[in-house]
């Protein structure tokens, strides 16, 4: 305890300027997962202010790493979706980027398109599993609650008729896709892109209330790694689908929107941009998209050449990336993962000091995490 200031006598006595040390977690029901904020707050009893604030995670100790090196290449793609449930599709096509790479294997050129595709129904999907929430008030649904809701629904539809996992799709396959998509499915997927009614979810998430709370300067994102959404809404204009655009993207002209305030309004809004440019690019992958085959033939036992690769891919959350280390045997040597959430979450303890207690759910609402992602 720090020294304190009393004000008031008896049992109706305030106290100022005591730091109190506030457990969060790690069984919070809003949360990806379990993780635990240690929060020291300061100021009177009726509005405490947040000085510290610790990010502790290490609950769900998945140990993807190793689960993949003990597996060959075919097996690692069904674990790979596992770390970031909301990217599962994205997790899949970087490290099946990363053996094609070794190999030197060529992809068919319609499955690096439906690859693209897929990839930003994914983001789409994810984005508006963080911006639900954001359009409750208090705890009443909105219409923007309905439409993140069913835009969501008909999004997730299309991408479980493509794989057949609803979550887990285990779609991708080393040299391609498992299969092609069904008969009709391209128009299917351009009806429910047509059903996100990104204006209505954006009037009820994005809120001024939102303004000048749990601000991440560009200076504390660099510093940290952090990438992604949170990252472009503090000014690091960094997305790998321009920066580094493999197959396709280098022809879709991707624009993402980068702002500076750094923010949870910034954040919010850039939640709604990225879901917005996520429809535009995927409906140009459809009006783009060739025919051919969706994968190679592959020998009974895949085996990656002695060396190493890195490959990266943008994932909904950030950079998500794979360095992979091979000594010419059918399983990885070493399978080292770069995940968003896990660089992501240390800039908690750069935003929230200086935060106050009553605030704390916006920002934390703001800041989109998958824990999973964190203890991979």
């Amino acid at each position: 305890m720090s020294e304190h200031l009393t004000v008031g006598v008896g049992a109706g006595a305030r106290h100022l300027g005591v730091d109190r040390v506030v457990d969060l977690g790690p069984l919070h029901p809003s949360a990806h997962g379990a993780y635990r904020l240690r929060l020291t707050v300061r100021g009177s009893v009726d509005d405490p202010v947040i000085v510290e604030a610790e990010p502790l995670v290490g609950h769900l100790h998945r140990g993807a790493e190793k689960l993949f090196e003990v597996r060959d290449y075919r097996q690692v793609l069904t674990l790979a979706n596992r770390h970031d449930w909301l990217a599962a599709f994205c997790n899949e096509l970087a490290v099946a980027l990363a053996v094609e790479r070794m190999t030197g294997m060529d992809v068919p050129v319609r499955a690096q398109w439906l690859r693209t595709l897929l990839c930003e129904v994914n983001r789409l999907l994810a984005h508006l599993v963080f911006l639900a929430p954001l359009t409750r008030s208090g705890f009443e649904d909105t219409a923007g609650t309905a439409a993140a809701l069913r835009g969501r629904e008909a999004v997730q539809a299309v991408m479980e008729e493509a794989s057949g996992g609803r979550v887990h799709f285990m779609f991708n396959r080393i040299g391609g896709l498992r299969e092609d998509v069904p008969a009709g499915w391209t128009d299917r997927v351009a009806a429910a892109l047509s059903t996100v009614d990104l204006d209505v979810i954006a009037e009820h998430a994005v809120s001024d209330r939102l303004a000048g709370i749990g601000v991440l300067s560009k200076g504390s994102a660099l510093a940290l790694g952090v990438t992604g959404p949170i990252g472009r809404a503090s000014g690091v204009g960094l997305d790998l689908r321009r920066d580094d655009p493999s197959g396709p993207y280098r022809e879709l002209d991707v624009r993402p929107v980068v702002r500076d305030e750094g923010d949870a309004l910034a954040r919010v809004r850039c939640l709604v941009d990225e879901a917005r440019l996520s429809v535009e690019l995927a409906s140009r992958c459809l009006e783009r998209l060739p025919s051919g085959p969706v994968n190679v033939r592959l020998p009974k036992a895949v085996k990656a050449p002695e060396g190493s690769v890195y490959t990266w891919v943008e994932a909904p959350l950030g950079t998500s990336g794979v360095h992979l280390a091979s000594r010419g045997e059918k399983t990885p040597w070493r399978l080292k993962l770069r995940t968003p959430s896990f660089n992501n979450v240390q800039a908690l303890s750069a935003l929230l000091p200086g935060t106050r207690v009553a605030d704390l759910a916006a920002v934390l609402g703001s800041f989109a995490v998958v824990v999973g992602d964190i203890d991979k």
